[in-house]
């Protein structure tokens, strides 16, 4: 489906969405659609694992633009998000021109775009039309000087290289930011932003998403890892974990299932599998007194 029929309505959106296999409730697909109509950065806060960066993969495939992701973390500078100059690459050419050429001429060869390295930012400032998908993953990793820098691009999507001048966006990249708030955001990048909470799937959608990513998984099985999941998340039982599963791990653990052979759940297969669930050794301590309850017909 080309960019135009998918954005052509938030209808036409989901069904887009749908066909490239990512579930999006109703909301989801309209901020999505919202962002690209008035070109806006979309910022997305949910739990780990729930389908933030799938969602720009997502956009990226439907819309058949190149995906150009920005990883953050603690310590991010702006030479790694934007560009930096390759100063050996430098050196060389002025060695190779001193003989032949006056000094101004060697200093204003040494700046040229040919020398420069370009890092995600300035990647999806100089994408051609119809630009990029543009995803700057848990920006709550970064500090809040990086914040300050992105305000300019968020804003206006043009940044300043000083040896350059102003580079502007050939063409708008759909831009994606993915928190997992284990920090406050800056309100000022927030105000460039359209927001959406990303929150867990109800037991239908992480289902149809199982169903859809894990086609080799049985209708049953399917429905028992869903309704598993969907009971480890509700309270008061989530409150005896340091962090439920998201639907990656509902997807891989059906994977898991499958690659087993496994036709139905049952505890031995759950205590052997866990490890696909949950990453924390007190959070397998804590599932195991719970596993034949939550495989009981009745448990809530």
């Amino acid at each position: 489906m080309n960019e135009a029929q998918a954005f052509a309505s938030a209808d036409s959106l989901h069904q887009a969405l749908l066909g490239v296999g990512y579930h999006a409730e109703r909301s989801l697909v309209t901020a999505l659609f919202l962002a690209q109509r008035l070109q806006r950065p979309l910022l997305l806060e949910g739990e780990p694992g729930v389908g933030k960066t799938e969602l720009a993969k997502a956009l990226a495939l439907l819309t058949q633009r190149p995906l150009i992701r920005l990883q953050c973390y603690d310590g991010l500078e702006q030479r790694e998000a934007l560009y930096e100059w390759n100063h050996a690459a430098q050196l060389l050419h002025m060695r190779a021109l001193q003989d032949r050429a006056v000094p101004e001429d060697i200093e204003r060869e040494a700046w040229q775009p040919r020398f420069l390295i370009r890092r995600p930012l300035l990647q999806a400032l100089q994408t051609p039309a119809p630009g990029a998908v543009l995803l700057i993953d848990e920006i709550d990793r970064a500090d809040e000087p990086f914040e300050a820098f992105l305000l300019e691009f968020l804003g206006e999507y043009q940044v300043s290289i000083p040896e350059l001048g102003t580079q502007r966006a050939l063409a708008q990249p759909l831009t994606l930011l993915t928190s997992n708030r284990t920090r406050d955001l800056n309100d000022a990048v927030k105000r460039r932003c359209l927001y959406h909470w990303l929150d867990y799937p109800s037991r239908e959608r992480e289902l149809a998403i199982v169903r859809s990513q894990v086609p080799q998984a049985s209708t049953a099985l399917s429905a028992q890892v869903a309704t598993f999941v969907a009971r480890l998340r509700q309270p008061p039982m989530a409150a005896a974990f340091q962090r439920s599963p998201g639907v990656a791990e509902s997807v891989e653990w059906a994977r898991a299932l499958v690659a087993l052979d496994t036709l139905q759940l049952d505890p031995e297969v759950v205590r052997d599998t866990a490890g696909v669930l949950f990453k924390q050794r007190e959070d397998l301590a804590a599932l195991e007194p719970l596993i034949e309850g939550l495989l009981q017909p009745e448990a809530a």
